[in-house]
């Protein structure tokens, strides 16, 4: 397989910096939805880059280092769980991919982003690519990037709020988390939105 197929086709159409982006957390019940953008280095390749959901957690925290470590440029960026109750989800997470893109330190001119929907980017082209975090070197590790820092991220919320165990299902709705929010009610991170059922009765 081809990792850098879309980023070399982008350069033979003239495109000098490209960047990959992706997000992690559309699903969850609770936590903000992240995204990350990253430019890598022409015709580069960071060895075991894989779609995150394909790796394991150590893995992911090692890829994490390499990507940070060997990208030219790379940006982290959420948008909260009030915004995605304002917003929607999918609004939210196009919020969240357009500040990772304004965060790079480098510009790029093309964004490869994982899906079929557009964000809408200032300033850059957009290709999106179904699949792109099994396709994409660049989206592969940008989608890294975005579910180690929210994994992360529910790590502290965990310390936060230890009723919810949210260090075992990452805020997502499983059995047990749905025991926790019937046991204890919803807290200030839970999205209101994903709940209207739990919080109508």
């Amino acid at each position: 397989m081809d990792w850098l197929f879309y980023e070399n086709e982008a350069m033979n159409q003239g495109y000098k910096v490209i960047c990959g982006i992706d997000e992690a957390g559309r699903g969850p019940l609770a936590g903000p939805v992240f995204a990350a953008a990253v430019v890598l280095p022409p015709g580069h390749i960071i060895e075991g880059v894989n779609d995150s959901k394909k790796l394991s957690e150590k893995k992911r925290e090692l890829l994490y280092e390499k990507i940070t470590a060997e990208c030219l440029c790379c940006s982290v960026a959420s948008a909260s769980e009030k915004e995605i109750d304002e917003l929607n989800i999918l609004q939210a997470t196009f919020l969240a991919m357009r500040r990772a893109f304004d965060n790079l330190e480098i510009k790029p001119q093309l964004a490869l982003v994982d899906g079929n929907q557009n964000p809408l980017l200032s300033q850059a082209s957009v290709k999106t690519v179904v699949k792109g975090d099994s396709k994409s070197a660049s989206i592969a590790a940008a989608s890294i990037l975005a579910k180690v820092s929210r994994d992360r991220y529910m790590l502290e919320m965990a310390e936060k709020y230890p009723q919810y165990q949210f260090e075992k299902h990452k805020g997502y709705g499983t059995k047990l988390h749905y025991e926790m929010i019937e046991k204890y009610g919803i807290c200030d991170i839970h999205r209101k939105s994903f709940l209207k059922k739990v919080l109508e009765k």
